[in-house]
């Protein structure tokens, strides 16, 4: 695929393409995910290394993570291999994963570990207090909502991986 395709699938420059293939500038979650869905991979496995082992150890020290401008913040806890990915995610107070709802071909569980998390799909919403869970195919346009005043940690487990 050339830069040209890439940058016209999705939605970006080709300038920004090759400042990014280049590593002169780093792109934001937002265009991250956009090049993610360009080239059909999950997001995350455009950072990691490829691994054969049949058994994985994620040290707590060495996990990927990504954050956006709006604050949040994911740490990928699985190895990034597989049907299965695993993500603690991180989100402020009173901020929202994502500016408006968005879809993914995958089926997604969040579970609340610390604090308040309401989520948001097909415009309905679910509040959530530590240690409560939801389950939701993620093609359905979705995201997540931190109402209390102070940060919201979870984890979500998405099969297929498409983050």
């Amino acid at each position: 695929m050339t830069v040209t395709e890439l940058a016209r699938l999705a939605e970006v420059s080709t300038a920004l393409i090759s400042q990014v293939e280049r590593e002169l500038s780093d792109p934001s979650l937002a265009t991250v995910r956009k090049i993610a869905r360009a080239l059909d991979t999950p997001l995350f496995s455009l950072f990691e290394e490829p691994e054969s082992d049949d058994v994985a150890v994620v040290r707590h020290a060495g996990r990927m993570t990504v954050q956006s401008p709006s604050g949040i913040a994911y740490s990928r806890i699985s190895a990034g291999r597989g049907r299965l990915e695993v993500l603690e995610g991180t989100l402020p107070a009173g901020a929202a994963s994502a500016p408006e709802p968005w879809s993914h071909p995958s089926e997604e569980c969040v579970l609340v570990t610390e604090g308040k998390l309401v989520v948001e799909v097909a415009s309905d919403e679910y509040r959530l207090d530590s240690g409560d869970s939801c389950y939701f195919d993620s093609r359905l346009p979705h995201r997540y909502l931190n109402p209390a005043e102070t940060t919201a940690v979870f984890l979500i487990s998405i099969t297929p991986p498409s983050y």
